[in-house]
């Protein structure tokens, strides 16, 4: 017999594959290969849950934005 809980586990669980499959098909289509993104998907796993100080890689990645959109950094 299926709880509540157990009914909202399985839901959980689809939506994270739903949403792996779909950031595993956008990385593949940008030319990624299979082992980088391995390591992509489990960084975003890792900051997601609290695996680093986050405060300071945002404000790092917020700062190297404002670079790209003001012209003075470009790829």
């Amino acid at each position: 017999m299926k709880t509540p809980i157990d009914t909202k586990k399985q839901d959980d669980k689809a939506a994270y594959t739903e949403t792996f499959l779909t950031d595993l098909e956008r990385l593949a289509g940008c030319g990624f290969t299979f082992e980088e993104i391995a390591s992509l998907l489990w960084l975003q796993k890792w900051y997601q849950t609290g695996g680093s100080d986050r405060v300071v890689l945002v404000r790092h990645w917020e700062f190297l934005k404002l670079l790209m959109l003001t012209g003075k950094l470009e790829v």
